[in-house]
């Protein structure tokens, strides 16, 4: 990695020192900073160094390897992440799809040990939604 970043002959503190962290940081982000991520990409893709590009949400479903791995799937209309992790034998399963906001307030509330009473105020008032 050090070879690609264009740091391999530098001086730098050994790697486990963590009171050379903060500068660090900064040495490797003003690196980093010097191309796009997609120039680090194609830079780094092919090799063997530890990296992956920081993906958005609306980016990761179409990353290749999440593709290959179904690490996104579509529950009622919904793209979201898979479960996770995932086990050769004991293989995991999406029931039912999210719950939308205010779904569950008052299951959540009374669970949580407040009176009814407090949780009518709470809704009539509008502090908590309710559907």
């Amino acid at each position: 990695m050090l070879k690609e970043l264009g740091l391999a002959g530098e001086t730098l503190p050994e790697q486990t020192d963590r009171t050379h962290w903060p500068e660090m940081r900064e040495r490797f982000a003003k690196v980093f900073k010097t191309k796009t991520r997609e120039e680090w990409t194609a830079q780094l893709a092919q090799k063997d160094v530890c990296f992956a590009p920081v993906l958005s949400m609306r980016e990761a479903p179409n990353h290749p390897q999440n593709r290959a791995r179904g690490s996104f799937i579509e529950v009622d209309g919904v793209l979201q992440p898979a479960p996770a992790p995932r086990f050769s034998r004991t293989p995991s399963a999406v029931e039912s799809g999210p719950a939308f906001a205010g779904q569950h307030s008052k299951d959540v509330l009374a669970d949580w040990g407040v009176d009814k009473g407090r949780i009518a105020q709470l809704l009539e008032t509008g502090a908590v939604k309710q559907r």
